[in-house]
């Protein structure tokens, strides 16, 4: 039983760690689970489980923007909102479209052809390298918050997030080099990644659950509540320390970081 809340304990750190950092989260759950030989359907079941205290994460320390974006008043579009409102809402609608549906269309050839050891270990690599190219050739950042979103912006970001169905890739990754690259300056970009990964991600677990949740127990309940708080905990320290950090840095250091794991991960999965 220890040892079972031990390998609670490590998946939730893994995973609160990586979720919001543009490392991927999927790659280092893959390799963690290898390694603690906790594999299989309930496996699966709990890594999307543990998920949801990274989401809580964000809810919890973005609240007040999540409460913005309450509809107060008439039906307004107006750019003096800012990210609030309906124009808030339009915006996580225009960033989570493209993903949403490109998702669902290629759900089965995602399953069968980009879950193999080489096309993880693949998009970590061509991951850390979009960074660099991203870091190396971003125009000037005209945006520095998220009151001064654009539309365009918004659609763009989702765009590059449909990049992150592509396990190993990074949802994080993904969104904040399309915020980069849209003119984004780095806080907002990792900012608006966090906000926008709520609705999606709770779209993407709230269906894996649904399928999974007949292989689940009642006894499962402690190990997973564990997972849980600690995704949640480790989750939040690591948004406030990234954000803290890509206001004084650039985001190479997870770039070289990817590329360097990347055949680490092809070794692990493959032997």
């Amino acid at each position: 039983m220890i040892h079972e809340y031990m390998i609670a304990v490590i998946l939730g750190i893994v995973e609160g760690l990586t979720e919001f950092l543009p490392v991927s989260s999927t790659g280092h759950l893959i390799i963690a689970g290898d390694l603690l030989n906790f594999t299989g359907e309930k496996a699966a079941s709990f890594e999307v489980f543990i998920q949801l205290g990274a989401i809580l994460a964000v809810l919890v320390l973005y609240w007040q923007r999540f409460v913005g974006l309450i509809p107060v008043g008439g039906f307004s579009l107006d750019q003096a909102n800012g990210f609030k409102g309906y124009r808030g809402i339009l915006f996580l609608v225009l960033t989570s479209l493209p993903a949403m549906v490109v998702g669902y269309l290629s759900r089965h050839a995602i399953r069968a052809y980009l879950f193999g050891p080489m096309t993880v270990a693949l998009a970590l690599g061509v991951g850390g390298i979009a960074i660099l190219v991203a870091e190396r050739y971003k125009p000037v950042s005209r945006t520095a918050s998220l009151d001064r979103l654009s539309y365009g912006q918004a659609f763009m970001i989702g765009c590059f997030q449909c990049f992150s169905l592509w396990p190993g890739m990074s949802r994080s990754a993904s969104t904040i080099v399309g915020g980069l690259l849209s003119g984004l300056d780095r806080r907002t970009a990792a900012e608006y990644s966090f906000l926008a990964a709520v609705p999606i991600m709770i779209a993407a677990t709230g269906y894996d659950l649904l399928k999974s949740w007949h292989i689940l127990e009642f006894s499962d309940i402690p190990f997973f509540a564990v997972g849980f708080v600690v995704s949640f905990i480790v989750a939040a320290i690591a948004i406030k320390s990234f954000i803290a950090m890509v206001q004084r840095w650039s985001l190479a250091p997870f770039a070289y970081y990817r590329i360097i794991v990347a055949p680490i991960i092809w070794y692990v999965m493959v032997y």
